[in-house]
């Protein structure tokens, strides 16, 4: 089976961008399953409930969320009753939402996704360590399915890479997000799992990981935050394609997916 995992949907223009090319891509690559990490999709900050449905409506099957879960506040009501979206499982207890699913394809596969977010240099919240959640969580969903893709959610490469070892043979797919720039070392690990430092960013291709680039250097050069605003112009979709042996949950390959877009009126952007 195949498993595409879409990175860190930026603002409206990665909104666009996935309704332009989510269900073209699962008709051409025979795609049974789209996971999509959404947590900036609103203007680069946060995502709503409504836009939740927005993703969804354009093909993807399950969003996957990271730090900026909270910056939208009506999302926290929804978290419980939402089954189309994850937040870190490593967040403390007691807190809204959930961080696995099992999803059943339209073939009928059963498909763990586990959301997982790292805690170097991630000050924004005070999460469990990631390392023995990941496994735990990974072992529960092995009760029903040996497919597992897990969203690491974190700024070091260091801990991303060694997420991976860590997993290897647990899950079929450790997959990077959060820096918005994506990596060059997919590959399938040992035993059998797929990894991916980083997905990159789906959404302005032009900007600074997504922002306008005027207002970055701005704030670079003087110090002084800005009113920060979505980069317009071109646009990108950046990805990861795993397939996956569906008996034994080891994967058979990963391909890294890149594209760019020309820019379209703003009127319509």
């Amino acid at each position: 089976m195949k498993i595409l995992f879409i990175g860190d949907v930026f603002g409206k223009p990665g909104r666009r961008v996935l309704r332009e090319r989510v269900k073209p891509l699962r008709a051409e690559r025979s795609i049974d399953l789209v996971v999509a990490n959404g947590e900036n999709a609103a203007d680069g900050f946060g995502i709503t409930p409504a836009l939740v449905g927005e993703l969804c409506e354009a093909g993807v099957d399950l969003v996957t969320l990271g730090d900026h879960v909270w910056d939208k506040r009506e999302l926290a009501n929804a978290l419980s009753s939402e089954p189309r979206v994850l937040r870190p499982v490593n967040y403390p207890a007691g807190v809204p939402g959930r961080g696995t699913a099992v999803v059943t394809t339209a073939a009928g596969v059963k498909v763990g996704v586990i959301s997982l977010q790292g805690r170097v240099e991630m000050a924004k919240q005070s999460l469990d360590e990631p390392f023995r959640a990941g496994k735990a969580a990974a072992a529960a969903l092995r009760a029903e399915t040996p497919v597992i893709l897990v969203d690491f959610h974190g700024e070091a490469t260091s801990e991303k890479v060694a997420m991976g070892w860590w997993l290897d043979g647990e899950v079929s797919a450790v997959i990077g997000t959060h820096t918005h720039v994506q990596t060059a070392d997919a590959r399938v690990l040992p035993k059998g799992t797929a990894y991916l430092t980083d997905a990159g960013m789906t959404g302005p291709a032009d900007g600074v990981i997504g922002l306008d680039r005027d207002r970055v250097l701005d704030r670079f050069l003087t110090q002084m935050a800005p009113n920060w605003a979505v980069q317009a112009g071109r646009t990108q979709l950046c990805a990861a394609l795993v397939e996956v042996d569906e008996a034994t949950g080891r994967a058979r390959g990963i391909e890294r997916i890149f594209e760019t877009h020309d820019a379209i009126p703003a009127a319509t952007a």
